[in-house]
């Protein structure tokens, strides 16, 4: 039987388990990335780790999101993590070389290769083949010491793509008819592999757009084959020689397929505050916006950028609306500016942004109280752009500019017509500009680098191991789609407190409650309740490090996203799923409860005795035997040390 992309790269990086639907597979990881919002707690894990210097053939360290440096705090992690790099053999990307993704994208993905990324939308690079996965940055420092990554094997659905976009529709357009399709819920525990006649019409940034939207769905990854468009790709960036054709065969076979014809698309909008909540932009036409933005790891090329210039081109933006683009790298701002595209943008009134995350994760430029905000980024939850009145829209770089034009969100297809506009067509360049001088190499003198660390640098608190019983209050009960923003907000507040637990910790839940941190810590910690698909979006492994440190013992949930389940058992803190979804609405918050660790069983049910109402909950952790002792073993890092002793 033939092989899928996915399956092609997967097996010749098993070292471990076998590829059967559901069953923990071990892989060989090639290449690691961090950022830095991450990146300052995964180093601080590597180190604690020992191991003397990274073992993946390529990891490289960004700054890209902790921007703002209003005091020492960020800019004193940015040093930590170049001194970090510098020693144990990690490429340096400073401040002003642009996001993670997009740059990865240019000068390191290659086809056919591994990359775990402590950042969820790690999966852009399956717009050039690669199986990469966003995880925790525990998992990540772990692929650095040499460690397999090990998930449930994934499914495989085919999204097999027919015809070619029409003009002024765009990738973001795909994305989003997936995510209206299948929800923030429907890629769990599943690969989306894009295949059929249609892909050969999308360019590698196209590619990477809707590869890192399908995080939002909660996919493992999403992967592009390796194809005539992949070495155009590489050729343009001079590495035509990594390249390598991977395709699908014939006669592969796939869990479930999605169809969609290319050519029937138009453009569409997702609606605050979840990426799946998409209608036709027809439906919403009208609807006065305050805001637009541009950028972000989602649509930040080149292609983005000189679509959106197409539109503005000779016109001034709506004087209702105040317009910032975050260009994706020091190589599309050099290109940009070279062909005229960053020159038009600035004279149609739009401002330029550093290029970095700023904006998506609420550093900066954030709407006024209740405005609408249409950007061309990956996420709009809840008080993700600043504060919670904010109602950020998700568009293409096509509806953005075209709303920005008119001061309200329009078809860009009825906005052309009307002003006389011609569809656009993206050419790549046979040669992009090349400088990789921002790169920064590791020493070839390790010993002789000292590592600086800010007084913001706090050690890892220690987690114990888990006890003869788990007991406590309830101390949150919460809806579905919980996110990691609602749990771990970002933000210009907040994510500067990143290495630092302790002071992070006081704004767990933060959105949802404002009295949970003191709550938490004056019950001695507790329990969580939620509903379904709980944990999704980001990485972040802090959603389950400050919980944890507040004395979270477990986390009761209908069905948990994959990342945050990951953090939370290498964090220590016991998942578990109800049997019966019912039992979740006989629990309340204060309500006290008890289980027993000798009752615990990766496989049978668990019974969590509720002591307020004496009713006996059953569940199970969905979990395997392995994550199973890491948990009793108070988390992943305790683990490891005990086994390498």
């Amino acid at each position: 039987m033939g092989k899928t992309v996915a399956e092609k790269i997967l097996a010749g990086h098993l070292v471990a388990g076998e590829m059967t639907p559901g069953s923990p597979v071990g892989i060989r990881m090639d290449q690691t990335l961090t950022q830095d919002a991450t990146g300052t707690m995964a180093y601080l894990q590597f180190e604690a780790i020992g191991v003397e210097r990274v073992q993946a053939e390529l990891s490289v360290s960004y700054v890209d999101h902790n921007m703002i440096q209003d005091d020492y705090r960020n800019p004193d992690d940015h040093r930590y993590l170049q001194d970090v790099a510098a020693k144990y053999g990690i490429v340096f990307s400073p401040a002003g070389n642009g996001i993670c993704h997009q740059v990865h994208l240019e000068r390191f993905a290659r086809p056919g290769k591994t990359l775990i990324g402590s950042d969820s939308h790690t999966p852009t690079a399956g717009g050039l083949a690669m199986i990469a996965i966003g995880a925790g940055g525990l998992d990540v420092a772990l692929a650095m010491a040499g460690e397999p990554f090990v998930t449930p094997m994934p499914r495989i659905t085919l999204v097999r793509l027919t015809g070619s976009l029409q003009p002024f529709v765009s990738a973001k357009d795909v994305i989003l008819e997936v995510l209206r399709r299948i929800t923030v819920k429907g890629g769990v525990g599943r690969i989306l592999e894009y295949g059929g006649p249609g892909v050969k019409s999308l360019s590698v940034p196209d590619r990477a757009t809707i590869t890192n939207m399908g995080a939002e769905t909660g996919a493992t990854t999403s992967v592009f084959p390796s194809d005539e468009v992949t070495r155009r790709w590489l050729r343009a960036q001079e590495r035509e020689d990594q390249w390598v054709e991977i395709v699908a065969d014939d006669d592969a076979r796939y869990d479930d397929v999605i169809e969609i014809d290319l050519s029937s698309l138009e453009p569409l909008v997702a609606q605050p505050f979840q990426p799946d909540r998409v209608v036709p932009v027809r439906e919403l036409a009208g609807l006065p916006v305050d805001q637009v933005m541009f950028g972000s790891c989602t649509n930040s090329s080149l292609r983005d950028i000189s679509a959106v210039a197409h539109l503005l081109k000779g016109r001034v933006l709506s004087p209702t609306v105040d317009a910032g683009i975050s260009p994706g790298s020091r190589q599309v701002i050099l290109e940009a500016a070279e062909g005229g595209a960053l020159a038009t943008l600035v004279a149609s009134g739009v401002r330029i942004l550093e290029s970095s995350c700023g904006a998506c994760i609420g550093m900066g430029f954030a709407p006024p109280t209740e405005g609408v905000s249409l950007r061309t980024i990956n996420r709009n939850f809840l008080g993700r752009c600043g504060h919670k009145t904010g109602k950020v829209y998700l568009v293409s770089p096509e509806v953005a500019a075209a709303s920005a034009l008119a001061g309200h969100l329009v078809d860009p297809r009825d906005f052309a017509k009307e002003a006389g506009i011609a569809p656009f067509s993206f050419s790549l360049p046979e040669k992009l500009t090349i400088d990789d001088s921002r790169f920064i190499a590791p020493s070839d003198r390790p010993e002789t680098i000292t590592i600086r660390r800010g007084p913001n640098i706090a050690p890892l608190p220690p987690i114990e191991a888990m006890g003869e019983s788990l007991d406590g209050e309830v101390l949150l009960k919460v809806g579905d789609d919980i996110t990691t923003d609602h749990i771990m907000p970002a933000g210009a507040k907040i994510l500067p407190l990143r290495s630092n637990i302790p002071a992070i910790a006081r704004h767990v839940f933060e959105v949802v409650d404002a009295d949970f941190h003191d709550r938490a810590l004056a019950k001695g910690g507790g329990f969580l309740v939620g509903g379904a698909n709980y944990g999704q979006g980001s990485s972040r492994e802090h959603a389950a490090l400050a919980p944890r440190y507040l004395g979270v013992k477990a986390v009761l949930v209908k069905s948990f996203a994959r990342i945050h389940l990951a953090n939370l058992v290498n964090c220590g803190i016991l998942p578990l799923v109800f049997e019966d979804g019912t039992d979740y609405e006989a629990i309340e918050q204060g309500h006290r409860l008890k289980l027993k660790r000798q009752d615990l069983s990766p496989t049978g049910t668990i019974a969590v005795v509720n002591e307020t109402t004496g009713q006996t909950i059953r569940c199970r952790t969905p979990v395997s035997a392995d994550d199973l002792e890491v948990i009793l073993a108070g988390g992943k890092l305790n683990w490891v040390r005990a086994r390498k002793k």
